[in-house]
């Protein structure tokens, strides 16, 4: 039997798992997928875990189940373009005919000393359950600061504030306003909400150093009792340490067809692919989407296209709490309650179309 892998069980893997079972993946060929956790987390809910909003189970989606897919549970460390093989933490190595890596990404400190010592983080479900421990442990009157204002960041503090009304949130912003890149109309929402709310948004700001119970805002000292940092991420390390040529942010750049122009039997996917576009996990499905259609020619030995369909996405939601959220669609902004259960829809939809 040939032998897809997939690297990774987040949201490009799982678009190629729900493409290609049950009826679309050749007699001879079986898929192996390995991931460090026996389930699928879903990273866009990864604040409300370590917020304390949700638990574990709320987030989490069962891999397919099919005769011809087998999950392995472990740690890579090592892909070896030259044997096809991948390496397992225990030792144990995994041939593969093509691959797909979707191992996702972890948190970039940009140089910041003492950020990966004294900051706690929302990359994994694991990461996400110490951050909760930390913070949703701490007492009454504490003072968390959390260190970037994207969507995370926004998601986080505003969890934060509804599941702790009695912790002061810090939220630090390199920019002028909140969401910068994004209509001016959706920025003054989320900073009004902040404000009713009592979340302190820290405009302009660039930290410089962290020290346990110390943020380093330019010049000023800001004492604090947990940090939280969602101010960019790379690549996690064994795709850095990859002998392909990478972007200037360290992702594999990859061809029209998402296969490394080294290796056209590796693939990448989601926060592992160089991309022009922001990553998402719209944008990881979109990507497998591509993925499915090219291993698909492949296997019937057709031409690839000359030219791949550009990927657009749609927009982005987020929530502020349980009861308030944003959605920004097609140049059209909506704010408020609709919008929040516009995100719970999806969701939801999400959760049942991979059951």
């Amino acid at each position: 039997m040939r032998n897809l892998v997939l690297l990774g069980g987040g949201y490009g893997n799982m678009r190629i798992l729900l493409r290609l079972l049950p009826n679309n993946l050749p007699l001879d060929m079986q898929i192996t997928l390995i991931d460090r956790t026996p389930f699928h987390s879903l990273k866009t809910e990864f604040y409300a875990v370590a917020a304390g909003t949700s638990t574990d189970k709320d987030i989490r989606v069962s891999f397919p189940e099919h005769e011809r897919l087998k999950v392995m549970y472990g740690e890579v460390v090592e892909v070896n373009r030259e044997t096809k093989e991948v390496v397992l933490e225990s030792g144990e190595h995994v041939p593969y005919d093509e691959l797909v890596v979707g191992l996702g990404c972890e948190d970039k400190y940009h140089g910041v000393p003492g950020a990966d010592e004294f900051t706690y983080s929302i990359q994994t479900i694991g990461k996400a359950r110490r951050t909760y421990k930390e913070v949703c442990g701490l007492p009454s009157g504490s003072t968390v600061g959390i260190v970037g204002a994207g969507l995370s960041g926004i998601e986080m503090a505003s969890e934060l504030r509804e599941s702790r009304p009695d912790l002061n949130v810090k939220l630090f912003d390199r920019g002028e306003r909140i969401l910068r890149d994004f209509p001016e109309k959706l920025s003054r929402y989320v900073q009004q909400w902040f404000d009713k709310h009592n979340v302190d948004v820290v405009a302009n700001s660039n930290i410089t150093k962290v020290e346990q119970g110390k943020l380093y805002n330019h010049d000023n000292i800001i004492d604090v009792d947990a940090v939280v940092w969602t101010a960019g991420v790379q690549p996690v390390k064994i795709v850095r340490d990859m002998d392909v040529e990478k972007d200037k942010f360290d992702r594999p750049i990859v061809t029209q067809y998402f296969y490394t122009p080294e290796d056209e039997h590796v693939f990448f996917v989601g926060d592992c692919a160089s991309s022009t576009l922001p990553p998402t996990a719209q944008l990881a499905e979109e990507q497998a989407e591509h993925i499915v259609r090219v291993l698909k020619a492949r296997w019937r030995h057709e031409e690839l296209p000359e030219k791949m369909p550009e990927i657009k996405l749609k927009g982005f939601m987020g929530s502020l709490g349980k009861k308030q959220g944003f959605v920004h669609l097609a140049d059209t902004t909506l704010t408020g309650r609709i919008a929040r259960l516009m995100k719970s829809g999806l969701l939801w939809m999400y959760k049942r179309q991979n059951d």
